[in-house]
This record gives C-alpha cells, structure tokens and sequence, in this order.
C-alpha cells in the first residue's frame, strides 16, 4: 500500500436494529444519514460523505451475517470541532460513555470510547 493512500475504504457498524442505530448516530452528530441500496437480507444506511473527495465512507448494517460487539476493532469517529458536544447527547440517546474525553497527545487530540445502543464500542477523536 502506497503511503498517500487511505488504510481505510470502508467500514460497517454492525446493529441489531437499523431504524434505532440510525437514531442514535443521527443524533449525537446531528446530521442525517442516508438510506443505501438494500441487499437480500440487509439493512444499511450510510454515513455522510462526498464520494468524490476520496475520504473514507461507511454505514450501519443489519443483517445476520453482522453481529454488534464491544469487543474487536474499533473505528474511530471524527468528533470535531468539539466532542463533548456529542459526549454530551450519548445517554440521552440510549447510549454509553465507557471512557470521557482523554488527552492522547497535543499533536494528536483526544479520544474517548462510547457504547452504541445496538452494544458497540465506538472510538470518538477530535482535534480538541
């Protein structure tokens, strides 16, 4: 792989209810997802994302072969410019905060770690 390219192309966040998942996302980042092509046993509805612009995209699936879990990877959301403006809507949405915003580095930013309301350990970063 080249150094300039994306490590990243794509990723799904496994859930066990699309419609509640989609709330909660929707919510804590106040803005709209979008609902995708449905394929024969699966759900998905995608992040936002300029799919010309070559930044990494994603959704939430539901399906059978999709399991939510707090253990595995675990992908990282952009949270800027401020987390705690999201940090602060993840209860009220039905979800958890299972570490608050830390202080990786003043290079790095910040990072903190959520569960969804489907059960996954979602990673947050921002720059402040």
């Amino acid at each position: 792989m080249e150094s300039t390219a994306n490590a990243l192309n794509w990723f799904e966040i496994p859930v066990d209810e699309i419609e509640r998942a989609q709330d909660f996302y929707e919510g804590i980042f106040e803005m709209e997802m979008t609902p995708m092509q449905e394929m024969p046993g699966m759900k998905m509805v995608g992040f936002p994302i300029d799919m010309e612009s070559g930044k990494v995209g994603g959704s939430l699936v539901e399906s059978d072969n999709h399991y939510p879990s707090e253990d595995g990877a675990v992908i990282y959301l952009n949270a800027n410019p401020d987390m705690q403006i999201i940090l602060d809507r993840v209860e009220d949405l039905g979800g958890e905060i299972i570490m608050q915003r830390t202080q990786i580095s003043p290079e790095i930013g910040y990072m903190a770690f959520i569960l969804d309301t489907e059960g996954n350990k979602i990673g947050l970063h921002s720059n402040n």
